[in-house]
C-alpha cells in the first residue's frame, strides 16, 4: 500500500496514474496542486473526469470530495470545463 492510497479519495487507479506522472507522495501532490496533477493525469488518460479532479483536491485538503467548499467546487468545475477534452 503506497502513501497516496492513505489519502481520502485516492484509489489504486488514481495512485497508479499519479505515480506514472511523477507524483509519488503527498508532498509532491500538494506542491503540484489538484489542477496541475489533474492535467498531468489527463495527458495520459483522456477520460479523466471532474470527479478525479475533485478527488485530488479533497486528497490535498484531507477530506472527502463531497466536503469541498462550494466556492472551491465551482472554481474547479470552471477549470475542468476549460481543459476537458471533448
Amino acid at each position: 500500500m503506497g502513501d497516496l492510497l492513505k489519502l481520502p479519495n485516492i484509489g489504486k487507479d488514481t495512485e497508479r496514474q499519479l505515480i506514472e506522472v511523477g507524483i509519488n507522495n503527498f508532498e509532491a501532490l500538494k506542491a503540484s496542486g489538484s489542477e496541475k496533477a489533474w492535467l498531468k493525469i489527463q495527458a495520459i488518460d483522456s477520460s479523466a473526469c471532474i470527479q478525479r479532479l475533485l478527488g485530488l483536491e479533497g486528497a490535498i485538503l484531507g477530506i472527502k470530495k463531497t466536503l469541498i467548499p462550494e466556492e472551491r467546487k465551482l472554481e474547479l468545475k470552471e477549470f475542468y470545463n476549460k481543459h476537458k477534452k471533448l
